[in-house]
């Protein structure tokens, strides 16, 4: 439509130029049928895209039947997604082919729940409920980002839509216990170890997991070969030199870490390895830390984020701003709960004033937090 235009346009300035027709000659004060013509077939042309626009914004916006509602809360700087069975969530777990309906409000500001693998992306406003559906055809892990700025911790504000079989699905959003993943284990597979080792009695690539620790095995030395305990430093060698000591029966196919995985993950990989690779069930306090987002701004391994991390947070040696002036105070019992329930009272040095009171959370349940803070 625009080409046709701008070259009738251009034609006509040529054509019907003054100095080829300085005066006019046609007689001719109206053409009825040219009217028509000109006013019918664009209104045809232009309803026409509008009908095929609206049919496609009709099908974003119509949920099906059959579709999961899962309620998204999203606050500065995190998500919670809770189900029809009570569960609650960071993660946002979906069976996989069944159309699942997000219903999405703010606690504060503006956010915005954008997943490009599914191309939807809608605000999340306060005191307002919006939604957004999708069907995750195949399982795997999606991100989730806030696409409206938000703050601080904005960019952060991040997780995955999990989508799993149907049957891993009913028994996850059924389990009214939560499992706390091992950092670790969280580390083994973004390294990639899984494709390669398992936990079970299953042979892969590389030998099983399973009650590696202690474990005595066969490996090929400088073509020798010998029987060692798999301890700590023999699991430290296997992961930076995998080809010194081969074991037994496996091809030397593993990749060399040596330079490529920091001291303190491999301290976690470690402690997930030597610990028989057990999950924990979650303590209260960590799922109300969960419930209130305080993970987006608060670490618990020791590493810096918006917030200090509460790893050893229980009676450390703490420098906060107080009444226009910096002090250093003991981070008791009593000063964690006046954190929480006044959290812009006493700023700690060095970090921005942006946590919000927790208004929503029982005196038993500050109670709860604070005594798993004294845990970590």
């Amino acid at each position: 439509m625009l080409l046709g235009i701008a070259a009738t346009m251009v034609y006509f300035v040529i054509r019907y130029n003054r100095k080829r027709c300085p005066e006019p000659t046609s007689q001719k004060d109206d053409n009825l049928w040219l009217e028509l013509t000109w006013t019918i077939i664009p209104t045809i042309i232009v309803m026409a895209m509008f009908w095929f626009g609206w049919e496609g914004y009709l099908s974003l916006r119509r949920v099906p039947d059959n579709a999961m509602e899962v309620n998204c809360s999203a606050r500065m700087w995190s998500w919670l997604f809770t189900y029809e069975s009570g569960k609650t969530s960071d993660k946002l777990y979906v069976p996989v082919g069944r159309p699942v309906k997000v219903i999405l409000t703010a606690k504060d500001v503006v956010h915005s729940f954008y997943v490009p693998a599914f191309r939807i992306k809608r605000d999340c406003v306060p005191g307002m409920e919006t939604y957004a559906w999708f069907v995750a055809e195949e399982a795997g892990s999606y991100n989730i980002f806030c696409a409206e700025y938000c703050g601080v911790g904005h960019a952060a504000m991040i997780t995955t839509v999990e989508a799993v079989p149907k049957e891993e699905f009913d028994v996850w959003v059924q389990h009214n216990t939560e499992v706390l993943v091992h950092p670790g284990k969280i580390l083994f597979e973004k390294y990639l170890c899984t494709g390669c080792h398992v936990f079970d009695d299953q042979k892969r690539i590389g030998p099983s997991m399973k009650d590696i620790k202690d474990r005595q095995v066969v490996v090929v030395t400088d073509g020798q070969e010998r029987t060692i305990s798999s301890d700590r430093d023999y699991i430290i060698r296997s992961i930076l030199n995998p080809n010194a000591d081969i074991v037994k029966g496996f091809p030397p196919a593993m990749p060399a870490y040596e330079g490529g995985i920091p001291e303190e993950e491999m301290e976690q990989i470690l402690d997930f390895l030597m610990n028989g690779n057990k999950e924990q069930p979650v303590l209260p306090g960590a799922q109300l830390l969960e419930k209130g987002g305080c993970s987006a701004c608060h670490s618990t391994d020791g590493s810096r984020q918006i917030g200090p991390s509460l790893k050893g947070v229980f009676n450390r040696q703490v420098t906060v701003k107080k009444d226009g002036r910096e002090v250093t105070i003991t981070s008791d019992h009593a000063y964690l709960e006046r954190a929480i329930r006044k959290p812009k009272a006493e700023i700690v040095a060095g970090f921005p004033p942006v946590m919000q009171i927790m208004g929503e959370l029982s005196d038993a349940e500050i109670e709860t937090i604070v005594e798993y803070l004294q845990t970590l």
